[in-house]
């Protein structure tokens, strides 16, 4: 069962596209984006506009990172292709989806387009049935909204 807001954080951690194993502590505002592959149309679509964003999360102190079942050499080619500079969770195992709840699927043992937004060790967000093109946007909107960020 997927996390609710309210639930605490997972104490997870994973290899990044770079082999650097790290372990989030979820106190800043951090967004946690699940995705099914590395390459699909779709997730190139989701991940280039995290990296066109990058910037601007930078700014209001939001880490961001997304999440595949792909191992780190993958997440390396992949993050290459699109221009992506925050870090790339690899989750062969599906460790990490399994302490978010998310439900892997086949072919492939893939997860479905899931997004948490985490701060304070606990849920806040959660977003289910994500449509990649424009989310990172949207997302933004809603850290603003929440008042969990702010822009100058």
């Amino acid at each position: 069962m997927v996390l609710d807001p309210g639930d605490p954080a997972p104490d997870v951690s994973a290899p990044t596209q770079d082999g650097e194993v790290v372990s989030p502590d979820f106190a800043g505002p951090t967004v946690v984006a699940f995705y099914p592959e590395d390459g699909s149309p779709g997730c190139t679509t989701e991940l280039e506009q995290f990296a066109r964003e990058r910037e601007v999360y930078e700014e209001a102190g939001v880490t961001v990172y997304g999440v595949s079942v792909d191992g780190v050499d993958s997440h390396r080619d992949f993050a290459a292709e699109t221009g992506v500079e925050f870090d790339l969770l690899a989750d062969p195992d599906g460790d990490l989806a399994d302490a978010f709840g998310v439900e892997r699927t086949a072919p492939g043992d893939r997860t479905p387009r899931t997004t948490f937004v985490l701060a304070d060790g606990t849920v806040h967000r959660v977003y289910t049935g994500v449509g990649p093109d424009g989310h990172a946007r949207d997302l933004l909107m809603d850290l603003l909204e929440d008042g969990l960020v702010e822009l100058e």
